[in-house]
């Protein structure tokens, strides 16, 4: 039999989400990852694994930023440097209608973070072949996601170091560019940038 809900489930569940929060936080700030990968983490070791108990991005990056003003370990500077390595990249990969995402743009990035790129092509190929051009030593990946329609699709992932600096490379369908992949968060569309919204974010980081 379905256990009803009770006027204290409420509460509790939003205690675990909290706590869950709190731990996924204090991972991103000691070791990096991506939010996601940081609320598996904490949920696991914690023991919940209820839905209603598993925080949504803007949970985490709240408890992210609490952290970091609370124990420091924010390094504004190599954000900074890494939202500028990719509004670069996005002008080379121009052609491919590139989005910014991941943990350096919601500003979740720790140590060892890359700069995640989402390029568009119905012709995945079109990529290696650019890479290839310019000789730029690059691992081939793939990545799992799901697409704005809620299918899971593996893309392409190419991963290369430039300028010292880690890329991912995600190579997905053309029409993602106008229909983002579903956040893995639960949240609706992922959070993507292209280049305007990125000069914006690095104004403001000036500010």
């Amino acid at each position: 039999m379905k256990r009803r809900s009770t006027s204290s489930d409420a509460p509790a569940a939003q205690l675990r989400r909290q706590r869950v929060a709190a731990e996924a936080a204090r991972l991103l700030a000691g070791e990096g990852g991506d939010p996601l990968q940081a609320r598996q983490r904490a949920a696991r070791r914690l023991g919940i694994s209820d839905p209603a108990s598993l925080p949504g991005r803007a949970e985490i990056l709240e408890a992210l930023d609490a952290h970091r003003r609370l124990f420091g370990g924010s390094d504004a500077g190599r954000l900074r440097r890494l939202r500028e390595a990719a509004l670069e990249a996005m002008a080379f990969f121009a052609a491919f209608d590139p989005r910014l995402a991941g943990p350096v743009l919601d500003g979740s990035a720790g140590p060892g973070a890359a700069v995640q790129l989402h390029l568009h092509a119905d012709d995945p190929d079109a990529v290696a072949r650019l890479l290839a051009d310019r000789a730029a030593p690059a691992r081939q990946a793939s990545r799992r996601l799901l697409l704005a329609d809620g299918q899971p699709a593996n893309v392409p992932c190419w991963e290369l170091v430039a300028d010292g600096l880690p890329f991912e490379l995600w190579v997905l369908p053309a029409q993602a560019a106008r229909h983002a992949p579903r956040d893995p968060l639960g949240e609706g569309a992922l959070p993507r940038a292209g280049r305007a919204a990125v000069e914006r974010l690095l104004a403001g980081d000036g500010a």
